[in-house]
């Protein structure tokens, strides 16, 4: 069911309530206290039409924009484009995520997913990082059945981080967009200096 085909269809009807025509607030606070220096190779994964993408790169990071969806794909091209930006940008499944990164930035990708591939999404990313790489941005913690989007919990992130991952930060956003006010984790992991 989620495959490219099925995100693309959403983007064709219009169906993007995921997407509020700007950054997530706490990835914009994130990247400036600068959780990851400027300059850093930044992959964006189910990066949409480019938003948080293109505001990291507006910081000064070499980032790199993915998404499954084409529609997607050629939005956040565009809006590079745009905004005379430079920025990568691929169409690609997470699972066949190619690096290396510095950092990647996770929003709305992991609830996405499918629930039982959540173990697979960690060593996707953990394969496409530099030893000590960090991923960070938000999960979506909003407590309901069903999906996409999927719930994520506290819990679950240390249990399928922590064997891979140092969690430095895993609390409530304070400053979501309204309607996801206390419903987003604010995660910054890094990835064990080995790799493994």
């Amino acid at each position: 069911m989620l495959d490219a085909n099925y995100w693309n269809e959403l983007y064709a009807k219009g169906e993007t309530g995921w997407d509020k025509g700007a950054p997530s607030p706490p990835i914009v606070r994130m990247l400036r206290e600068g959780v990851v220096p400027s300059g850093a190779r930044l992959a964006v994964i189910g990066a949409g039409r480019g938003h948080d993408a293109l505001e990291a790169a507006r910081l000064g990071y070499r980032v790199t924009a993915i998404d499954y969806a084409p529609l997607a794909v050629a939005a956040a091209a565009e809006n590079a484009r745009q905004a005379g930006l430079q920025l990568e940008v691929r169409q690609a499944d997470v699972f066949a995520l190619q690096g290396p990164f510095d950092a990647i930035l996770e929003h709305t990708c992991f609830c996405a997913i499918d629930v039982a591939r959540r173990a697979e999404y960690v060593e996707a990313v953990a394969r496409a990082m530099v030893p000590g790489g960090t991923l960070f941005g938000v999960f979506y913690a909003h407590g309901k059945e069903g999906g996409p989007p999927f719930d994520t919990t506290e819990a679950e992130v240390r249990r399928l981080f922590e064997p891979r991952f140092r969690i430095e930060r895993l609390r409530r956003a304070a400053d979501s967009f309204e309607h996801r006010a206390g419903k987003e984790l604010e995660a910054v992991l890094r990835l064990s200096s080995s790799g493994s």
